[in-house]
């Protein structure tokens, strides 16, 4: 059976941080974006609020800074080694994330087939963001439906990894789940639990891994 491998970025593949924050980080704006972080976790404000009052932080946002913010962020362990796997079993991986489309993107060079994020504009920025483009809790359903649709696959076929809030839609939509980390309202409704730093691990639970993946 082929399976489709869904994973969050923020808090899930990167460990105890954000694209935002680590995009933040390189322009000096630390505490800014904690600040934002901090009214999104308590939901005064959503998706869209989020990224506009983003865009108007990140006005002096290079290209240099977000390879930057990629190269450093605190990635867990083991996961080239995984989507390696993924793709030797003939199974497909993918990235569905709220955060910036600019940032998730890049992780296409660590071998997901797919990696969709919030659609912002080109950085440095020239215009500003489309709300029609910012991702949702909700629309990561949708995205992961459109992928099953590009791959042949149904929801049935589909494992999400995650850790908040944002996976909740997603982990109710799909058959198969592992909570990364998570905070404990999306531990209740994950098929399995991982608490550490290597994807090699949380992918074990799933059951479908190669003896080959395991951690060192």
């Amino acid at each position: 059976m082929t399976l489709l491998h869904l994973f969050d970025l923020d808090g899930t593949l990167m460990y105890g941080s954000a694209a935002p924050v680590e995009i933040s980080r390189q322009l000096g704006l630390a505490d800014e974006i904690a600040q934002l972080e901090r009214a999104f976790v308590a939901q005064e404000i959503g998706p869209h609020e989020f990224a506009l009052a983003a865009q108007k932080l990140w006005t002096d946002l290079t290209p240099a800074h977000v390879r930057a913010a990629f190269d450093e962020a605190p990635w867990i362990s083991g996961i080239r080694e995984v989507w390696q796997e993924i793709r030797e079993r003939g199974d497909y991986c993918a990235v569905i994330s709220l955060s910036p489309s600019f940032f998730v993107e890049l992780l296409l060079e660590w071998g997901a087939h797919a990696a969709h994020g919030s659609v912002f504009p080109e950085v440095p920025f020239t215009r500003p963001v489309d709300m029609a483009g910012i991702l949702t809790p909700e629309g990561k359903v949708t995205v992961a439906d459109r992928l099953c649709a590009q791959f042949g696959l149904e929801r049935s076929d589909c494992v999400a990894y995650g850790d908040s809030s944002t996976d909740v839609a997603l982990f109710e939509a799909v058959p198969r789940s592992v909570a990364v980390n998570a905070r404990p309202y999306l531990v209740e409704k994950a098929t399995h639990v991982y608490e550490g730093r290597d994807l090699r691990e949380a992918y074990q639970l799933a059951g479908v891994a190669r003896t080959g993946v395991e951690a060192s």
